[in-house]
């Protein structure tokens, strides 16, 4: 392979005695015209390679033939109202629609397809009023975590003049004729993109009134770096706050709406627990929170007397992990993990369990919750094998009926799931999940395509992925270990995988690679490996420390330098999960396995495609810039070294269909032509 020129510099940082050369720093100016020129020289040496697999066009022609099915959104009930999307197929963004009752007429609500004429508008509906006349929704533009905020009355459809904007990870917690939101400074001009964001506060947005005059109800001068989000519970009794110095671990503050400019209070402190407000129970509020439970529990506590001695307990710690509880039709609904499987319990408001709820099958299911009024609400359960089918549970009935199951071009029934337990590094016990055709052969020889995460409390569950599909008909292994660092098993298993125990994420990865091996699944030539943003982390640090036990490795929108990404945009949120460089027992964990940092010359890395985008500010795209210039200097073998930079594309969230089919059919053409398969 032939890469383009990438120009070195002397920059050098020092760390606690350590000098650090970055000579690719220029990379990270996301504005100038010299990154603009690599990228572009970049992604035309990576589309010429990815032109010349004979099969690509072919991948591409049937991933748009099998994704071309009508796709439907649960239904929710906001008074007479239902609202849900649809996608007839290949449009790049579902169109969020509207019906009075459920027979009635479907009407289109909201089509953001109308917004862009590429579909590179994607539209949340974020909060409805408490009277169910107004829904504030938010638009991303090309991928980006900022968002404007709009509203609609719902009746008429008619779109109100009301444009909030420099919003960020905001819902709209709505109290009488308007909502709190969450909103950062405007940021100075040419670096929306990556310039770190700080001072988040809470502001009241009346109907009406112009953005200028919004009222600040909360703020921290003192703290830069904390996150802000509020919530109104059911009853617009009680406005809370939540504060977080990162992704994990919070403090909650409270204002009693019922009294006029009430002042807004400490309801607990900060930030070495995880603490969130279920609802209101007249005056008092109900609280899921892992303080003094791994595992979770659902507490009752009184505002006036908070103190965590006085806390009623209403759920008690289960041996399963508690990943969320909601209400609806005056019950809570508690939805469990069991070995990376939803479990969902139906409990009364004090606390009584009234029953575990029948779901179809292993996998995962979401949507339990509604208003306290509602009788029935609607809930979607997919896993490896079956697309997401939408199930109508009648509350009083306790009873699930098929409501909506998706038309596929493709048949699923000729594959199997199973999971398995096998031991990391350390004898821990870690699961996974093997999905194949039925009957296939262990010879040893099959492709393995193996996922993962790990970190901040996301537990994968099993899911369904159309391109996906495609792997396994032609023969391949797909793979899910359920890492440490997640919260499949609690707080514990979350704990056991962050700051100075992130190795042992890396050491489950590993060592799932190497029981499909000793369990003649497969060998190391037929192995690739994926995982997006901590994901791609996950991928750059396993590349760099067993480059012998994989062939193919696809790094996604990755976190790769991990001595400078709280420099950018909301990087310093993740200081809690990894730790930071500016703190020497942190540097010195962090340099160990910092994937950019621990390439190394004359080593034969696997193929390797780096994928990121232009509008990314999550994680910034300099991460995959200076990654893919390092391994294209330093190493000298056959295997390719890509980087392809997707434009008016951002994290992942929001991606138009196009732009999905385009990219799974240039990873999967890449998978296929160097694990040596057959199309």
């Amino acid at each position: 392979m032939k890469y383009p020129a990438t120009k070195k510099d002397s920059t050098v940082d020092h760390y606690f005695g350590t000098e650090v050369a970055d000579p690719y720093r220029w990379l990270e100016n996301d504005t100038s015209a010299e990154t603009a020129a690599w990228v572009s020289a970049e992604n035309k040496v990576t589309q010429q390679y990815l032109s010349q697999i004979p099969y690509r066009d072919e991948i591409k022609k049937k991933l748009t033939e099998i994704w071309n099915y009508p796709k439907d959104g649960a239904p929710f009930k906001v008074g007479d109202y239902y609202f849900f999307t649809k996608n007839n197929g290949l449009q790049n963004q579902s169109i969020w629609y509207i019906k009075k009752g459920l027979d009635g007429e479907e009407e289109v609500f909201l089509d953001p397809n109308k917004l862009t004429a590429d579909g590179t508008s994607a539209v949340s509906l974020i909060g409805f009023s408490h009277n169910k006349q107004y829904v504030a929704y938010s638009v991303a533009k090309a991928g980006s975590d900022w968002n404007s905020i709009h509203v609609i009355e719902i009746a008429s459809k008619k779109e109100l003049a009301d444009e909030l904007q420099w919003t960020k990870f905001s819902g709209a917690a709505w109290r009488g004729d308007g909502f709190y939101y969450s909103k950062f400074d405007k940021p100075e001009n040419g670096s929306d993109l990556s310039a770190a964001n700080k001072f988040q506060k809470i502001y009241y947005h009346k109907l009406g009134d112009s953005q200028e005059d919004d009222q600040l109800v909360f703020e921290d001068e003192t703290n830069p770096n904390l996150y802000f989000g509020a919530f109104v519970t059911e009853d617009e009794r009680f406005l809370v706050i939540y504060a977080s110095a990162g992704t994990s671990g919070n403090a909650l503050h409270y204002q009693d709406l019922r009294i006029p400019n009430g002042k807004v209070s400490l309801l607990v402190k900060g930030y070495e627990n995880n603490y969130s407000i279920i609802d209101s129970v007249g005056d008092k509020l109900l609280l899921n929170t892992d303080l003094d439970a791994e595992n979770k529990c659902v507490v009752l506590v009184d505002p006036e007397n908070n103190a965590p001695a006085h806390w009623e307990t209403i759920i008690p710690e289960s041996n399963l992990a508690l990943e969320s509880v909601d209400t609806g039709g005056g019950f809570l609904w508690a939805s469990y993990l069991k070995d990376a499987s939803t479990n969902i319990v139906q409990y009364d408001l004090a606390g009584k369990k009234i029953r575990e709820v029948d779901l179809p099958d292993i996998g995962t299911a979401t949507g339990f919750g509604a208003y306290k009024e509602d009788k029935e609400f609607f809930y979607t359960f997919s896993n490896f094998t079956t697309p997401g089918t939408i199930y109508r549970y009648d509350i009083a009935k306790a009873t699930s009926s098929l409501y909506r199951k998706p038309d596929l071009n493709f048949n699923t029934d000729n594959y199997e799931t199973k999971q398995v337990f096998y031991s990391s590094k350390d004898g821990t016990k870690v699961p996974m999940f093997i999905v194949h055709k039925k009957g296939i052969k262990l010879n040893g020889d099959s492709p393995v395509f193996l996922y993962a995460y790990g970190g901040f409390q996301v537990s994968l569950t099993p899911g369904f992925s159309l391109s996906r599909m495609l792997f396994l008909e032609k023969g391949g292994i797909y793979v899910q270990p359920s890492l440490r660092g997640g919260s499949e098993y609690g707080e514990a298993w979350h704990k056991g995988g962050m700051m100075e125990k992130k190795q042992n994420v890396f050491d489950d990865f590993i060592a799932a690679a190497e029981f499909l091996i000793e369990e003649n699944y497969t060998n190391p030539s037929k192995i690739a490996i994926s995982g997006g943003s901590n994901g791609g982390l996950l991928v750059g640090a396993c590349m760099t420390q067993r480059p012998e036990l994989f062939k193919v490795a696809l790094p996604a929108v990755g976190v790769l330098d991990m001595l400078r990404y709280h420099k950018f945009t909301v990087g310093w949120g993740w200081v809690v999960e990894y730790g930071s460089s500016e703190e020497k027992e942190d540097f010195d964990y962090l340099i160990r396995y910092s994937p950019l940092h621990n390439i190394k010359a004359g080593v034969n890395y696997p193929a390797t495609l780096i994928t990121t985008a232009d509008h990314d500010d999550r994680v910034v795209p300099a991460h995959s810039f200076k990654f893919a210039a390092t391994l294209q200097e330093k190493y000298q073998g056959e295997n390719p070294i890509l980087i392809r930079v997707d434009t008016n594309a951002g994290h992942g969230a929001g991606k138009p269909t196009t732009k999905m089919i385009e990219e799974a059919a240039d990873v999967w053409s890449f998978v296929f032509q160097n694990l040596g398969m057959e199309w």
